[in-house]
């Protein structure tokens, strides 16, 4: 079925990455964007594999479970995270870039690649021969037919995306350049910190709590029993949660010394770079649904910030995802028409990485049952077995979104227990254990991709 043409419904990070996959191995694809003939609440262009929330792909670092899924991910040829690497910008040991080069960066390539073209239209109907990778903003229209095929409600949440103040609008005076403990640094060998920080004293972070627990946002009667995902949680709903939610969350002060003072905190927010060049800056952790006058007013009150000038306003847009433990096969396929795949955020997994991963194996899994072979799951001593694992085997009853996590791992078996203990060296021995499988498994399939002629 070589000559056939498959087709990849959304041209996100899964939607390209599975593409590419698939045109790398012979086949002819055809992606279908619906931007711009319709819009989304949350993006801003037409590119493909634009990055509508945060920056970062999380750590890189193996003995991270961010990491340790990036590095399997490369052992089996991302076209996502290549692009990624190109547009790298400081971030400490987070793969953070910048997101118009990066989008710029899958967009060259996916229209370059001699196999693929791309449609600009929106699609109502599932595939036969295909790939669903339409995000959390799926439009209506195919989501009620998603709805309608699998016989289950696909479940919703609101994901809320945090403001980017320009560089030049922050006090350097009152802000100052660490990161916790000193280990990350904006080159990897300098002596600035990765991130800018912008310190509480008692008083002033009472007062901003006061103001941010009462402030104005936007509503719906929806929202009132909204499951938030908890790695997207508006900061205001954390404030709410109790005075300290946010001392122990995102504005923790540990590991932080301001220089001047040589003082520790009472609470920090910290930003970090958007782009490369290094005028904008994110207020890491304050995803937010508070109306724009009022970001302005409330994110004005952090020291450091009350000239900020904001590039972006926080937002808040719906997130749809499939019920995937109770509708959707191992591979992540309707479970009655094997080559009609689902990948990306819509299968409920969360984060950029997790997202790009389930559409890298949807491109390898399509193209091996169009070459006759059976689908293939990584084992689930990978963080990418391990996640897929957690997508066919959670409780479908309180199906919830899934990061990249070291819990979702089997146990390391034949380790003493007092080398468990040590948390660090367990994260060691998960990674060592996932990239020898990953490796092996790869060769196992014969995996890694030959660009056909």
């Amino acid at each position: 079925m070589r000559n056939s043409v498959v087709h990849v419904v959304g041209g996100g990070l899964a939607g390209s990455e599975a593409a590419w996959q698939l045109a790398e191995r012979g086949h002819a694809v055809a992606i279908h964007e619906m931007r711009p003939i319709r819009g989304t609440a949350a993006h801003r262009t037409e590119k493909l594999g634009e990055l509508v929330c945060s920056n970062t792909f999380k750590s890189t670092e193996p003995s991270n479970a961010h990491g340790l899924l990036k590095v399997e991910m490369r052992t089996l040829g991302s076209l996502i995270l290549t692009c990624a690497d190109e547009a790298r910008v400081p971030g400490g040991s987070a793969l953070t870039v910048d997101r118009e080069l990066f989008s710029q960066a899958v967009h060259d390539r996916i229209h370059a690649h001699p196999r693929i073209t791309v449609s600009r239209e929106e699609v109502t109907e599932l595939p036969d021969v295909g790939i669903v990778a339409t995000g959390p903003l799926t439009s209506d229209a195919l989501a009620e037919r998603i709805r309608t095929r699998l016989g289950v409600d696909s479940l919703a949440f609101y994901d809320a995306i945090a403001p980017v103040v320009s560089f030049e609008s922050i006090d350097q005076d009152i802000a100052f350049r660490a990161s916790r403990w000193g280990k990350e640094t904006m080159d990897g060998a300098g002596e600035e910190g990765a991130y800018l920080n912008c310190p509480f004293t008692r008083d002033e972070y009472e007062a901003f709590i006061d103001v941010l627990t009462t402030a104005d946002q936007f509503t719906a009667h929806e929202f009132d029993a909204v499951p938030y995902f908890e790695g997207c949680m508006p900061v205001e709903e954390m404030a709410r949660r109790g005075r300290e939610s946010l001392r122990f969350g995102p504005m923790k002060p540990i590991g932080l010394r301001d220089p001047r003072t040589n003082n520790k905190p009472w609470a920090v927010a910290q930003l970090r770079m958007e782009d490369r060049a290094g005028r904008m800056w994110n207020l890491v952790g304050f995803q937010t649904r508070l109306r724009i006058p009022e970001q302005a007013r409330v994110f004005r009150l952090i020291p450091g910030l009350a000239e900020a000038e904001f590039l972006r306003f926080g937002s808040i847009h719906r997130n749809a995802y499939v019920n995937a433990p109770a509708a959707l096969s191992p591979h992540l396929a309707l479970r009655d028409a094997p080559t009609t795949l689902f990948a990306g955020q819509i299968t409920g997994v969360e984060g950029y990485t997790e997202s790009s991963a389930t559409g890298l194996l949807a491109g390898i899994n399509l193209s091996r049952m169009l070459y006759g072979e059976a689908p293939v799951v990584p084992p689930p001593t990978t963080m990418m077995g391990a996640l897929y694992r957690y997508l066919r085997e959670a409780d479908p009853r309180h199906f919830q979104p899934m990061n990249a996590n070291f819990g979702l791992l089997d146990d390391l078996a034949d380790v003493p227990a007092k080398v468990l203990k040590d948390k660090t060296r367990k994260r060691e021995l998960f990674a060592e254990r996932g990239l020898a499988t990953i490796s092996a498994w790869r060769d196992e399939h014969a995996l890694v991709a030959v660009p056909q002629p």
